[in-house]
């Protein structure tokens, strides 16, 4: 059995991109690479195609993490038919995919940061208009939820 996990932003440049490479990491480290699958989508088509921004790319890399190879899409019905999980980086996102999703899914739709064991933030703060410390913040935040995710997804289907 697979798992399908999906991670959902706004333009699908900053935190969902980065929700995709840690996630990615941490799986592969797992040997679970094989077992689990991951992509990531924003709810809007403003960047589709487009690399995710530089300095998402620069924060995730002093990591050891590559984001260069990713591009924006934008998120789509069939989604939900192929996605086991749909996380959403904030409650504005959320409610967009809750417009989006068809009555008989039966997957999770939630927020992410609801796997992770820090309680300060219920939302993952964009950090496309403010400082590097944001981006450091949003890997910081989704670092902890990626293991909380990789632990429930275990737990729960493997």
């Amino acid at each position: 059995m697979s798992v399908k996990v999906l991670f959902v932003c706004l333009g699908n440049i900053c935190r969902s991109p980065t929700a995709e490479g840690i996630f990615q990491k941490l799986v592969h480290e797992s040997g679970l690479a094989k077992r689990i699958q991951i992509d990531s989508a924003g709810t809007t088509s403003w960047h589709q195609g487009r690399s995710p921004d530089p300095r998402t790319i620069a924060a995730a890399k002093k990591r050891d993490i590559d984001l260069s190879v990713l591009s924006a899409r934008q998120v789509k019905r069939s989604d939900f038919e192929d996605f086991d999980y749909i996380l959403a980086m904030d409650d504005s996102n959320l409610s967009d995919l809750k417009i989006l999703k068809p009555e008989d899914y039966s997957g999770y739709l939630g927020l992410f940061l609801e796997f992770g064991s820090q309680k300060k933030y219920r939302e993952v703060p964009d950090p496309y208009h403010g400082g590097s410390e944001g981006f450091e913040l949003v890997l910081d935040l989704i670092e902890d939820s990626a293991a909380g995710l990789l632990l429930s997804i275990q737990k729960n289907h493997l």
